[in-house]
């Protein structure tokens, strides 16, 4: 799934010059047409906020992929991001740790706060906002190393564990400190005990659902403080998306997990407030999970959780 192009209808394009007249939102086919109220947004829980959004516009050259985004993630909990293809949940997740930076044609306005520290400031460690921050992708991309290299590799590099030649010319080798790191990675990415007697196989010779738990492992190894997760089961079959869930609920008790899903039977599952992202890249609702399945307050949103379209 991309949402780096946002696709327009005439009808859209007719309604954006009539924005001055009438206060109507964008609307694709067999969405209704409502203005968006703003305490449909404004959600209110106990409890400290992981990441701060205000005012965020994304824009892929003249594209409108963001469109004046505020919104609280709460710490220690899982939020989805729900909405039809081309809403702009992706790009939304990729401004939480500046993954847009890579697209040669985005622009960022706004401000996303992590630990009190925008994160759009110019003198930002875009490295150490990857580590805190981690990123589980689409599809599972194991780097084509062993399993125990797969996870101790972002501690390696960020020279947290200095292992071989580079410990000893270091002064020492912290083999042992891997060896429990790659373990409880391992066991927080409930895979160990399916790979604890082959950690020198390739990576690559695991099961699609193996791997995707292998990359959560590699992320959970830097230890982030939030944990963003793109579509993480879209490619898997229902056993092991059934893995996924089950582990993403136990990683809440730790972490904060922000993530994009199409399937509104997993978000009502896994999570425990939901964002509904709709046409033109606009945050229409955004409250607990079983109030925007149950009680929503937006007609539009009724009617994308309802299946009328989408």
């Amino acid at each position: 799934m991309s949402d780096q192009t946002v696709t327009r209808t005439n009808d859209e394009q007719q309604s954006n010059s009539l924005t001055d007249q009438q206060p109507t939102s964008h609307t694709v086919d067999a969405e209704t047409d409502e203005q968006l109220v703003d305490s449909w947004t404004d959600y209110e829980f106990e409890g400290e906020a992981a990441i701060t959004v205000e005012d965020l516009d994304v824009y892929y050259g003249d594209d409108h992929a963001i469109d004046s985004i505020s919104m609280e993630i709460p710490e220690q909990s899982v939020t989805a991001l729900i909405g039809p293809s081309g809403c702009g949940k992706s790009t939304y997740l990729r401004c939480l740790n500046r993954m847009n930076d890579r697209i040669d044609s985005a622009r960022v306005d706004g401000t996303v706060e992590i630990d009190g520290e925008n994160i759009y400031e110019g003198d930002t460690d875009l490295v150490e906002l990857r580590k805190k921050v981690g990123m589980v992708f689409q599809s599972p991309n194991p780097f084509p190393k062993s399993i125990r290299e797969n996870v101790s590799y972002g501690p390696r590099k960020h020279g947290d564990v200095n292992v071989g030649l580079l410990g000893k010319l270091l002064g020492g080798d912290d083999s042992e400190a891997e060896r429990r790191l790659v373990e409880r990675s391992l066991k927080q990415a409930a895979l160990w005990d399916e790979v604890s007697d082959r950690l020198e196989d390739n990576a690559l010779g695991l099961s699609g659902g193996q791997q995707q738990r292998l990359c959560i492992a590699r992320c959970l190894a830097v230890d982030p403080d939030v944990i963003l997760m793109d579509e993480p089961a879209s490619a898997l079959d229902p056993v092991a998306t059934a893995k996924i869930e089950d582990l993403i609920e136990q990683l809440a008790e730790e972490y904060t997990v922000v993530v994009v899903t199409h399937n509104m039977q997993q978000a009502a599952r896994i999570s425990d407030q939901t964002a509904v992202f709709l046409t033109g890249g606009q945050l229409v609702e955004y409250d607990d999970t079983d109030k925007i399945f149950e009680n929503p307050e937006s007609d539009r949103v009724e009617d994308y959780v309802t299946g009328k379209f989408g």
